[in-house]
């Protein structure tokens, strides 16, 4: 499987921009110079991170805090005008679900929801909007209720199969037995079913193809790698945490170069976080149906194997085909690229948890990408091919979420 042409990529962006459009998302014209100085979105943006970077949560569980507590803020500020009711509704949504999903950060939330509400000084527009958002909020909250994608639902008991060749198996250092086989039973925000994109099969254990992808992880991912240069171990590292803290900074950039009306900009923010859940269980799907062993359990225990081969970063415990940091990349591109354009407004710089002291800048959504695929065969973690499918499956469930927006604000 090989990613799209970029003439039909470019295609494919316009259509999806062109049915954005007709849907209403992101067509408002640029908002007014505001009176206040304040980034209202921008603030509960930083404030709904700091909240979910709290706890030991599984991503996807992070990713649906995200979407729900946006997609009601979403709602909320469409609910009436003015720009104070709706960063009054915008604030309330959010710190409605927020302290509901992460209760242990309410006492921090509800000062930043008095330090934007004393900003407000009409008190009936105020109450107007706090009413609106704590309405959408916990309507919202009580529809995904029981999704299946609270911590235990995502990480049920998994038996480890029985060993043989392709089959995946526990990794070392850890063993760890698998993580996330739940999720793909998860209830999707927009996506009809889990595996409405489920890729091929992966390349068979001794295929042409499979044997090149695993020669390329043997040399360039092993800790002790005479090939690997050191800004490909930069590059590894940089992008070897959370997909969802990565992006979380990309995002944050997106929004805050963006011109468009509060109402636009948190769906915005909705979008993204629902396409990424729907991806992560579409991703989960895809791991276990095909339960395709880690590039470390080939090369230890494949014909001419090295049983003392090393990745570079610990392998995490589920399946490598398709590649989960990449699934999430591609969809993350792809809702960018639909609603914001291929390239951003001005250059941004992002940080990464792997990788504290090290920034990365850069002018458009393509470039992180292209940069994880590498990163995943760097690190000893993935197959080339695994990233590739992936960056595709996300691109796909993302098209689809961004196409059928509509329903999210209908």
């Amino acid at each position: 499987m090989t990613l799209p042409t970029v003439r039909g990529w470019r295609r494919r962006v316009a259509g999806i921009a062109a049915a954005v459009l007709v849907a209403g998302i992101g067509a408002a014209p640029p908002a007014a110079a505001a009176t206040s100085t304040v980034d209202t979105a921008l603030e509960w943006y930083d404030a709904t991170a700091a909240t979910i970077a709290t706890g030991t949560r599984p991503q996807v569980t992070n990713s649906r805090a995200w979407a729900i507590s946006w997609l009601a803020a979403a709602r909320a500020t469409r609910t009436g005008a003015g720009r104070h009711y709706q960063e009054a509704a915008l604030a309330s949504a959010v710190h409605t679900a927020l302290t509901t999903l992460i209760p242990e950060g309410a006492p921090t939330l509800d000062i930043a929801l008095r330090t934007t509400l004393e900003r407000i000084p009409d008190r009936r527009t105020r109450q107007r909007g706090v009413a609106a958002g704590r309405t959408e909020a916990r309507s919202l909250l009580a529809q995904r209720a029981a999704d299946g994608l609270d911590p235990a639902s995502v990480n049920p008991a998994f038996p480890t199969p029985d060993p043989g060749p392709g089959i995946w198996q526990p990794t070392p250092p850890s063993l760890t037995t698998a993580q996330q086989a739940g999720t793909r039973f998860a209830t999707p925000f927009l996506l009809d079913r889990a595996d409405r994109y489920r890729p091929g099969p992966p390349p068979a254990p001794d295929s042409e193809r499979y044997r090149a992808d695993l020669a390329e992880v043997r040399a360039y991912g092993a800790a002790d790698s005479a090939v690997r240069t050191p800004q490909q171990t930069d590059t590894a590292t940089f992008w070897l945490g959370s997909s969802l803290t990565l992006y979380t900074g990309i995002l944050r950039a997106a929004l805050a170069q963006s011109t468009r009306p509060i109402a636009t900009r948190a769906g915005l923010v909705a979008i993204f976080h629902v396409a990424l859940v729907d991806t992560q269980i579409a991703t989960s799907d895809a791991k276990y149906a095909y339960l395709r062993w880690r590039p470390v359990t080939a090369i230890r225990a494949g014909a001419g194997g090295d049983p003392q081969w090393t990745p570079l970063h610990p392998t995490p415990a589920h399946p490598d085909y398709p590649s989960g940091h990449n699934t999430y990349s591609g969809a993350a591109e792809q809702v960018l690229t639909a609603l914001v354009g291929a390239r951003a407004r001005g250059p941004y710089t992002v940080t990464s948890p792997s990788q504290p002291a090290a920034t990365r800048t850069y002018s458009d959504w393509r470039r992180p990408t292209e940069e994880n695929i590498d990163a995943r065969v760097w690190s000893g973690i993935h197959t080339r091919t695994a990233d590739e499918v992936g960056v595709q499956l996300g691109r796909d469930v993302a098209a689809y979420t961004v196409s059928n927006a509509a329903r999210l604000f209908a």
